[in-house]
């Protein structure tokens, strides 16, 4: 009787050990990916380029992308909602230039896949007035819903290289081009 009970406890905490398991696989953190590649001229504007690649699950949560309830989000569905997408998205983000806001014009908008699901890929140009020295990124996608949502961003400018985990507590940051 007491190796019966034994073995009951053990297939017991197998089973729940499965189950937190695939709770966990479940569900993914919410994240988003942004890349800046800035253009600076000494004699013209400086040009930001920007991928900012958010995903499908965080915006179907804020949106509702998913019209027929199926729990998928195929790209007629997308497509019927790009204006939302890209109001809620760019009303989340300001960038300046030696503290002057740049003018964020939209470029496009694609699906990008990434190891934890599709992502839209919203594609921008930030135009930011003359020969800028300094970047400011205000970035607040998703901290109002979700404090534990985390945006990865790059910045490009010339053969400089820079990084940063944006959060609640870390949304503006100030880079050198």
């Amino acid at each position: 009787m007491r190796q019966s009970r034994g073995l009951w406890f053990d297939a017991a905490l197998v089973g729940i050990a499965a189950a937190l398991a695939s709770l966990a696989q479940a569900h993914s953190a919410s994240d988003a990916y942004l890349t800046l590649t800035a253009q600076n001229s000494t004699v013209s504007d400086t040009v930001v380029h920007g991928q900012w690649d958010i995903a499908l699950r965080d915006l179907d949560f804020v949106l509702k992308l998913d019209d027929n309830g199926d729990g998928r989000i195929v790209w007629g569905e997308l497509r019927k909602h790009q204006k939302a997408v890209a109001d809620y998205a760019y009303s989340n983000i300001v960038i300046m230039a030696d503290g002057k806001a740049c003018r964020i014009e939209p470029t496009g908008q694609a699906v990008d896949n990434h190891a934890d699901g599709a992502y839209a890929a919203l594609f921008f140009d930030a135009f930011c007035g003359a020969a800028a020295s300094q970047l400011t990124l205000d970035y607040r996608l998703f901290f109002r819903i979700d404090p534990s949502h985390r945006g990865v961003f790059v910045l490009r400018s010339g053969a400089k290289v820079a990084t940063a985990v944006l959060s609640p507590v870390n949304a503006r940051i100030e880079l050198g081009l």
